[in-house]
């Protein structure tokens, strides 16, 4: 089998001498090529010209879920195909590898390689669905261009979190859960529209649901990890399904501390509920509108201001190794 291995050399739990077992490990199970991403947006480039070169039958992702994202919109530049496409598998290097979890595998990079290998002899593979986000036809977002996620999305409140973490980051902060706890806790402090949400949803079929706080688009459940407790905001989504949303119409301080409440307490069965939660099951074909810009999230990356979103659930978009 021929394999690229897409190594994110900045993992923030592997270390360099640690990557190179892993890619000894596995070049004695495959022709591998190995490389080290340079700058950001390297590992969608490398994806994607494997994707074109027809003789790549594996893409194996070394990082966090941002490399990941990276990897699978390479891979799907051109659109689905999981029939043509080189496979996906993911060796968990980043701080919470929400995707890599979600398929079920371990959390250790060096686990995760020996289970990569496991699957890799006994042909297991499965085919799972992704959302994809875009601009909205007729907004001032429209020539926004179109981008997959693995496990989440989101609009409003959770995003501008990632954005503040992302900024102590760029200072030189580690990520850690006390540092997203911190600046969630600034950001509902700092929310000009706590009270009266500004997104409105709109979906085929249905009338439009109006004042909405905030919307997380989940295309898994659990929807993040906080250290070893899954936290799930949406618990129907799946990889088999399309889209699943939470929305909350009012982020006043009872409201948030009951749903804060609610999300740490979450289960595979239950998760955020009441009156001014708004949960829906396996969407294709949504839009969120807002009447301001507000912070947008992709995979735990924040991608700045957006007013208008339309996505889409695919059901089946890659085949995966697991």
């Amino acid at each position: 089998m021929r394999a690229l291995l897409v190594v994110n050399p900045a993992a923030t739990t592997t270390s360099a001498r640690t990557r190179d077992v892993l890619i000894h490990a596995l070049a004695s199970e495959m022709k591998l090529e190995a490389v080290t991403t340079a700058h950001r947006g390297h590992a969608r480039e490398l994806a994607r010209r494997a994707a074109e070169s027809r003789d790549i039958e594996l893409v194996v992702a070394l990082g966090g879920d941002g490399t990941v994202n990276e990897v699978v919109n390479g891979l799907l530049h051109h659109g689905p195909d999981p029939d043509r496409l080189p496979h996906l598998a993911v060796v968990p290097g980043g701080s919470t590898n929400v995707f890599a979890r979600a398929l079920g595998l371990p959390n250790d990079a060096v686990e995760a390689t020996g289970a990569l290998l496991d699957a890799l002899r006994e042909r297991r593979d499965r085919t799972v669905g992704l959302g994809l986000a875009a601009g909205t036809p007729g907004t001032e977002d429209e020539s926004v261009p179109a981008r997959w996620f693995t496990f989440c999305a989101g609009f409003g409140f959770d995003a501008g979190v990632i954005g503040r973490v992302e900024q102590q980051r760029e200072r030189g902060k580690r990520s850690t859960h006390a540092l997203y706890i911190r600046q969630a806790v600034r950001q509902f402090l700092d929310e000009p529209r706590r009270r009266h949400g500004v997104i409105t949803l709109e979906r085929p079929g249905h009338d439009p649901v109006h004042d909405l706080s905030l919307s997380i688009v989940c295309n898994t459940a659990p929807w993040t990890y906080l250290g070893s407790r899954p936290v799930y905001a949406s618990p129907g989504a799946s990889f088999d399904t399309a889209l699943d949303v939470l929305s909350l119409s009012r982020l006043s301080t009872a409201s948030v501390a009951r749903y804060a409440t609610q999300l740490l307490t979450s289960s595979p069965e239950r998760g955020p509920h009441g009156k001014h939660a708004l949960s829906l099951h396996d969407l294709t074909d949504f839009t969120l509108h807002s009447k301001v810009p507000l912070p947008f999230q992709m995979d735990g990356d924040h991608l700045g201001l957006r007013s208008s979103v339309t996505f889409t659930g695919v059901r089946r978009a890659l085949r995966v190794i697991v």
